[in-house]
């Protein structure tokens, strides 16, 4: 583990294609989640700096389809930004454990694959048609793709770079004047992301930087300059951010998560079930939105499950982020931390018998054994976990686990394990979710070609190859009419 105290990047606002220094919140800090201590104050953005970035975008917007040229041009410029970002791994990489908690061997994969993600969308901007010719018997008809406008982009501290850094790009691509405002609680990250897409040298008003908390974003978001939203984070903030968006008919795309169930069939191999659930609960210290949380096993298979899953915890080493043989670090922020001791005091005292078997360090910071909650009734244990924490119900049947499952959705994933994988898909696509894994709980993408959308609560859109096109686009239809048409 480095010895030497992590300097966060320097936090500042780009705005109007200047670097703006960010106001300082009184009595307010950003904090190792490993040690408690500061690390540098919380930050904020000027009523008038915020104003001043809606209008540059709102300026800088242009309506008209690309031609060939402003394709190359806008991928160039984001094949540069990948570039600095592969520069810049490892600043990212150490600023992602500070930030979120997670160990950094998880950060350093999450960070290398940042630049892919960039490239990704450079080349989304030259092989996705801006410019259509449809077949009108000789008529020149065009359906075009064109930015919808000013985005509005708000990540988490969950995915401290790589959401920013997807977003952003994907907005880029689609041609939106982007202004990006990162969680409060990771700063550090996002800014790092930023600097990498500032030195790219993208084309005046495609990209600013703002931070702060719920005040900067929802004066961004019930702003009608403002014409599409980007939001990933919880369910409260996201219905507020629907409804200020609805008195602008603003387009949204809400990734808000949920408590995901896991299904266990009476003929799954234990072990593949208690690894697959032990990665999914701990990877990103279980700090991610398609982790699982409620797993609903037949009753004989409860007590076994358990003992699984708690020996397999007891093996593993909470500790420091920076430390190079961490398993599980810090919860990333104190008020993420109180919510998920209240959500293990809330399922203690509804019954549930608590599990938490890893030993902690001796460090003064967030940390959390990975917790297993055991007896509390499965019907009412519907609160998103997103921690290193499931709870496990015994179920009379496989039809009540559906049942269970699908009359609380969390409408992003669920989670299927038996050994007969085409019994496990027929149940898996029965569930209420945007992704259903068999017997797994990786993150990456399933296939190529993968799509889900987010069901119900889990929010409003989806992911897709085409998604920066589908969200940040519209479509518009430019053609000569004929007196021959039938109406």
């Amino acid at each position: 583990m480095s010895t030497v105290p992590e300097t966060p990047a320097r936090l500042r606002n780009y705005v109007a294609g200047q670097w703006r220094e960010c106001a300082v919140v009184t009595d307010s800090w950003n904090l190792d989640p490993n040690t408690c201590e500061h690390l540098h104050p919380s930050v904020t953005t000027p009523a008038e700096h915020v104003e001043e970035a809606l209008r540059h975008a709102a300026e800088q917007y242009d309506p008209s389809p690309w031609d060939e040229a402003t394709r190359r041009e806008r991928a160039d410029a984001l094949q540069r930004a990948a570039n600095l970002l592969e520069e810049r791994t490892e600043d990212i990489a150490r600023a992602d454990a500070m930030t979120s908690g997670t160990a950094i061997g998880a950060t350093r994969v999450v960070a290398s694959f940042l630049p892919h993600r960039v490239r990704a969308a450079a080349e989304e901007v030259l092989r996705i048609p801006r410019i259509t010719a449809l077949d009108a018997g000789g008529r020149d008809v065009r359906r075009m793709k064109v930015p919808w406008g000013p985005a509005a982009i708000l990540t988490p501290w969950n995915g401290p770079s790589f959401i920013p850094a997807s977003k952003v790009a994907s907005a880029i691509a689609a041609g939106c004047p982007v202004i990006l405002k990162p969680s409060e609680h990771a700063p550090s990250s996002a800014q790092l992301v930023a600097e990498c897409f500032i030195e790219a040298n993208l084309p005046d008003g495609a990209f600013q930087l703002v931070h702060g908390a719920g005040d900067v974003g929802s004066t961004l978001t019930s702003d009608p300059r403002i014409k599409v939203i980007s939001f990933t984070g919880g369910p409260t903030a996201g219905r507020a951010i629907a409804r200020a968006a609805a008195e602008n008919f603003t387009v949204l795309q809400l990734e808000l998560g949920g408590n995901n169930p896991v299904i266990v069939l009476d003929d799954a191999d234990l072990d593949v079930t208690a690894d697959g659930i032990l990665e999914g609960m701990t990877k990103l210290n279980g700090q991610w939105c398609e982790g699982p949380g409620k797993v609903l096993a037949p009753r004989d298979l409860v007590d076994p499950l358990v003992d699984a899953l708690n020996a397999r915890i007891a093996n593993l080493r909470v500790g420091h982020s920076l430390d190079e043989a961490t398993d599980v670090g810090p919860i990333s922020n104190a008020p993420h931390f109180r919510t998920l001791q209240q959500r293990v005091a809330a399922m203690r005292e509804a019954g549930a018998t608590i599990h938490e078997p890893a030993d902690l360090p001796e460090l003064p910071g967030l940390f959390l054994s990975p917790t297993v909650a055991v007896g509390a009734d499965a019907e009412s244990t519907n609160a998103e976990l997103f921690g290193p924490l499931v709870s496990v119900h015994g179920v009379a049947s496989q039809e009540e686990a559906v049942r269970i499952a699908n009359a609380a959705p969390s409408g992003l994933d669920a989670y299927v394990f038996g050994t007969d994988t085409d019994r496990a898909m027929e149940v898996g696509a029965r569930l209420v979710a945007g992704e259903v894994r068999v017997n797994g709980a990786k993150v990456a993408d399933l296939a190529d070609g993968s799509a889900q959308s987010f069901w119900g609560p889990a929010g409003i859109g989806g992911h897709g190859p085409d998604e920066s096109v589908r969200v940040f686009c519209g479509d518009r239809v430019v053609g000569v009419d004929s007196a021959d048409l039938p109406l």
